[in-house]
Parts: structure tokens; C-alpha cells; sequence
């Protein structure tokens, strides 16, 4: 009883230290006085210490890192877009921003001006190097999860305090961690749900970015909820396949994940029905297999970059535009492949705005810079 009371009035940090003379002076696991997550961490963290190794604050090597930036060249961007208003709405609360890879190597901090043995680009935050940390379980586990103060394995990492999620890929493999951090003091705000929305948003701007030749659809129950945090995705591949979805998709669906469900079979709907939405620059209403109403965008997303300006807050006279195009222009074969029905939406409404490429490019909801870019491709390609 008086574990039970000291549990519940004490703070957190004193919750921690009494969890740490239990695990590591009496052996006595620490439930309900720190997350599952934790305990688990310490225990991988122990195994992994055990005999001597100290933590490791050299960062991995050049070429290492070269490699590792190279291939998380689209995680980069990816954060680089998004960048701008997570570092704006955290500028006065003295947090840092971190990105790792899956394996918790860091590709990004800032602001950039830091102590320089505590986060640099380089440094491996992996629990074999650095103990229990938050970037170091969600690389272990793919769990979000925060760390504060005592709850870090190492003694030299007590001043922090961190929030980690994780960033999926279309594969639904683990791309890389999205980190929030201050030193010697708490965080200002709640940081597990704003580094969760951030953390969603790069992943969900990841998975447009991957996902080629693919059909990418974004809905929700309400189109307030498009092109928020709060949006579902998914990806369909040129033979009505499910390539990938994201979490939110998923959940509105009733399923884990894509598998190898054709998409009529996942939504109720057909390729050909949603390559004809593909051409609408406002959400259409669509009814899902188990009877829910969501408002859908469908954005064709090919190589040659058509339909990644599908954006009804920047496209100009769209809705005017497309309303007066041929009906011919909203059919597509069902078996025709997304790159043929964009070639053959481009061709035709061409033809429909007499060869003006400025009115074309407004009634495809892209701008002129891309729609030349398709053509040369497409002349390249001898469609």
C-alpha cells in the first residue's frame, strides 16, 4: 500500500528515481512507476552494456554517414518541407528539432548552434551506442515513446528530455525518427502529440514523394480534414493494386494494411471510376465498402511529375476550368495504365483549350513549368 500511494504522489522525476534503485540496485522491475517501453529499453540497454561499454558519443564515420544521407535523400526533403513551420511554432521554447534514420543515425538537427558533444549530424543515437533514448526505442521497436530525465540508461543523459515518432515509407518499413528535445528544463507544452503530427506529416509527404506511376488518393470524413495531418492516403498501382496506405487510411478502411488487395475490393470501387475523379479539383463524395461517406481527391502521380500540384488552395479557375471540359476528358479504359490515361488527359485537353498550354495547365491544376515537362517526356517516350 504505501508503494501503491508513494506511486501516486509522487512527481515524475521521483517516480523514475525510485524506479532506477529498483532495477539496478534490487532487481525488482519497475512496473507502473515508468512505461513498458523503458523497462524494455533497460533491459535491451543492459544486455547490450554488461561489460563496460560506456556511451558512445562519436559520431558514425564519414563515409558511413555519406551513405546513410544518400539513401534517406528523400526523408530529407521530405523533412525540408515541413521544416519551416515545425521550427516556427517551436522558435521560443528552447526545443531542438533531430531527424535519424531507422537505425537512429542523426541526419538533421537544429537550430544548429548546440553544444557540440551533445546531438550532431552523425551521432549514433541507437540504444547499442547511447543506452535508453527516445530516437534510440523507436528504432528498437517503431513505437513512439518519450524519455525524460533519469529514465535514459546513462547518467551523462539525464538533462534531457525527449519525444520521438516514427516515419513510415510506402513499404510501411521504418524510414526514419522525428525527435524533439530540451535540456535542463521541461518541455513547455505536451510534446508526444505535437512531434506524433509532425512526425505524420513528413511521413505522409514522404509517401506522395515514393510513390510513382501510382493513383494517390487522399480522403477523409469531412474535407476540412484534406491536406491536414489528419488525412488519409493511399497509393494504387497501374493494376488496381494497393501499393501502400497510411495510418490514418488504414484506420478509416478497418485494415492493417494494403496486402495485396486489389482496390475495388478494399474501397468498393473500380480504376477506371477513380482515374475519372483524378481529373476533379474539388473532393468528391464516395462511399466506402462498409457504408462510411468520405470526401475524396484523387491526384495522378507519374514520373514525369503530373498531378503533383493537384491542390485546389493553389490551382487557379479550376473548378471553372474543368466544368466546361469534354466528358471525353474525365473517361479512361479500365485497363488503360496511369501513364497512358495522363498522357491521353493531357492530349485532350489541349485539344479541348485549342492548344493553349497556360488553360490546359489550369484545368489539370498544374502549372505550365510541368505540363512542358510532360510533353518532353512524353515526345521522349513517343506517346
Amino acid at each position: 500500500m504505501d508503494a501503491l500511494q508513494q506511486c501516486f504522489s509522487s512527481t515524475g522525476a521521483e517516480r523514475a528515481l525510485q524506479a532506477r534503485r529498483q532495477f539496478f540496485e534490487a532487481g525488482i522491475r519497475p512496473s507502473g512507476l515508468v512505461s513498458e517501453a523503458v523497462i524494455q529499453s533497460w533491459l535491451r540497454s543492459q544486455r547490450q552494456h554488461c561489460h563496460g561499454r560506456g556511451l558512445s558519443l562519436a559520431p558514425v564515420s564519414p563515409s558511413r554517414l555519406h551513405a546513410t544521407q544518400e539513401r534517406c535523400r528523400s526523408l530529407l526533403l521530405a523533412l525540408q518541407h515541413e521544416l519551416p513551420p515545425l521550427e516556427q511554432a517551436l522558435a521560443v521554447t528552447g526545443t531542438r528539432v533531430m531527424l535519424t534514420d531507422d537505425k537512429g543515425i542523426v541526419l538533421h538537427v537544429s537550430p544548429a548552434a548546440m553544444r557540440p558533444r551533445d546531438e550532431r549530424v552523425g551521432l549514433n543515437m541507437s540504444e547499442q551506442a547511447m543506452g535508453t533514448n527516445a530516437p534510440g526505442i523507436v528504432a528498437a521497436t517503431g513505437q513512439a515513446c518519450t524519455v525524460t530525465n533519469s529514465e535514459h540508461y546513462f547518467d551523462e543523459l539525464h538533462a534531457f528530455r525527449c519525444a520521438a515518432a516514427p516515419i513510415r515509407d510506402v513499404h510501411g518499413r521504418l524510414a526514419g525518427i522525428l525527435n524533439l528535445m530540451v535540456e535542463e528544463q521541461h518541455f513547455s507544452f505536451d510534446a508526444s502529440p505535437v512531434v506524433g503530427m509532425y512526425a505524420t506529416t513528413i511521413e505522409n509527404t514522404l509517401l506522395q514523394a515514393q510513390s510513382h506511376e501510382h493513383l494517390v488518393l487522399r480522403f477523409q470524413v469531412t474535407p476540412a480534414l484534406l491536406h491536414t495531418p489528419l488525412q488519409a492516403l493511399m497509393g494504387v498501382a497501374a493494376d488496381g493494386r494497393v501499393a501502400w496506405m497510411n495510418g490514418t487510411a488504414a484506420q478509416l478502411i478497418g485494415r492493417p494494411g494494403p496486402g495485396t488487395c486489389n482496390v475495388q475490393e478494399l474501397l468498393g470501387h473500380d480504376l477506371s471510376h477513380l482515374l475519372r475523379l483524378s481529373s476533379q479539383s474539388v473532393p468528391s463524395p464516395l462511399r466506402l465498402t462498409s457504408g462510411l461517406g468520405v470526401w475524396t481527391q484523387v491526384q495522378l502521380q507519374t514520373s514525369h511529375g503530373l498531378g503533383t500540384h493537384l491542390d485546389t488552395s493553389t490551382a487557379e479557375d479550376d473548378t471553372s476550368a474543368l466544368a466546361t471540359q469534354p466528358a471525353a476528358v474525365t473517361e479512361a479504359q479500365p485497363q488503360a495504365t496511369l501513364r497512358e490515361h495522363s498522357a491521353q488527359l493531357i492530349k485532350e485537353t489541349l485539344d479541348h483549350h485549342g492548344g493553349n498550354v497556360s488553360q490546359a495547365a489550369r484545368a489539370l491544376g498544374i502549372s505550365r513549368g510541368t505540363l512542358y515537362r510532360r510533353l518532353r517526356g512524353d515526345r521522349d517516350d513517343h506517346f
